[in-house]
């Protein structure tokens, strides 16, 4: 028998109280029954968010809500600013190009974080600048953006938002998005919030919305406007995803019992003794600065492929980690501590990562890198 352990930056595990709870029987979406299943989504999403203001919940993967992000609040020809630093930054400038915007790239070399004084001086160079696009967590290299740092350049320009993918950074990262002056932050189903894939969140500001109503890109399926009226009356404006809205609940009541700040200290706590172990065996973070709580990249030692490495931890011990993407494929690989993740998830991939290098000839001492890491999981 394999057990098989899923680490990967997503999907990530889902608790047994949202499987249970999503085996139920189906109900209508327009039903009764359904009401305050939605209401209770609605406030543990503002919850989640730390946002006075409605979240959207679209039945999509995040990278709707990243479209919805784009075609809502801009016209065709409006310049704009995309951070680019990995797999996920190039998502924004791809998207921004095909509904006509005119995207100027901020290319980040990959395993650093972008600089705020480049958006800044941006900004003050051309103001007719309206968006700023950037990941919280960029889940390719394992960086992770200053976020506070970029929201306090843009919120003193009233014509210019601040559009935040953080589908792997909620639950990780403390993201006020009220308190900072996050414009328009994005999340996803199967990350931090443990559920399967399936359901994308936009939370949206006061000063985003002034954006939609001049939008000019077309629309349809992602009309936050009648989204947000159908949220008003607890619907959706299509057919609401009700199973995973039923597990949505059940998340959140587990983040809510754990409280907020101890979710974030829970997952900063993972992700240094997953580093520290790492480090431990004599490998390299491929995050250079500004590391992210959600996922570690790290690389591959010379002479060894590293979805080679990925491979034989799924192969060989039944743990699914994730490998490298684009040009860094073959050279790291990714371990997630995101969401469902407790101490011995962290054990349990520093012990294959350990076997998995001697067994591929790599000199490595075993029970270096755990030690490393329950030293900091005791703490």
């Amino acid at each position: 028998m394999l057990k098989l352990y899923l680490l990967a930056p997503g999907p990530t595990p889902v608790p047994s109280e949202a499987l249970l709870a999503m085996a139920m029987p189906i109900i209508h979406h327009r039903s009764p029954d359904f009401t305050p299943v939605l209401d209770a989504a609605k406030n543990g999403l503002k919850w989640l968010y730390q946002t006075k203001n409605d979240v959207l919940i679209l039945c999509s993967t995040g990278t709707g809500g990243m479209v919805g992000a784009v075609n809502n609040f801009f016209s065709p020809g409006d310049k704009v600013l995309t951070v680019n630093g990995g797999k996920f930054g190039e998502r924004w400038t791809k998207i921004c190009k095909a509904y006509g915007l005119q995207a100027e790239e901020i290319i980040v070399e990959w395993g650093y974080a972008v600089k705020p004084e480049t958006i800044e001086a941006k900004l003050k160079n051309d103001p007719s600048i309206k968006g700023v696009f950037v990941q919280a967590s960029e889940t390719s290299t394992g960086v992770y953006h200053d976020i506070e740092a970029l929201a306090k350049i843009v919120r003193k320009y009233e014509n210019t938002i601040l559009i935040v993918d953080a589908i792997s950074a909620i639950v990780a990262h403390d993201l006020r998005m009220d308190e900072w002056g996050i414009d328009v932050m994005i999340g996803g189903s199967q990350k931090g919030v443990m559920l399967p894939p399936g359901l994308a969140f936009v939370g949206i500001s006061e000063k985003a919305w002034k954006f939609s109503e001049k939008s000019k890109c077309p629309r349809f399926y992602f009309n936050f406007k009648k989204e947000r009226e159908n949220l008003a009356k607890n619907q959706t404006n299509f057919t609401s995803p009700v199973t995973l809205i039923i597990g949505l609940n059940e998340s959140i009541k587990l983040l809510q019992k754990e409280g907020l700040e101890n979710v974030f200290k829970r997952h900063e706590r993972l992700a240094n003794a997953t580093r520290a172990a790492v480090k431990a065996l004599g490998l390299e973070l491929y995050s250079k600065e500004s590391p992210s709580n959600s996922v570690t990249a790290v690389c591959a030692p010379a002479g060894i492929d590293g979805q080679a490495i990925y491979k034989n931890l799924r192969e060989k011990y039944g743990i699914t980690a994730a490998g490298g993407q684009d040009h860094v494929k073959g050279k790291i690989f990714r371990i997630a501590h995101l969401g469902y993740a407790d101490t011995f998830d962290v054990i349990i991939a520093i012990a294959g990562l350990e076997m998995v290098l001697k067994g591929m000839g790599h000199p490595v001492k075993l029970g270096a890198g755990v030690a490393a890491a329950e030293e900091l999981l005791m703490s």
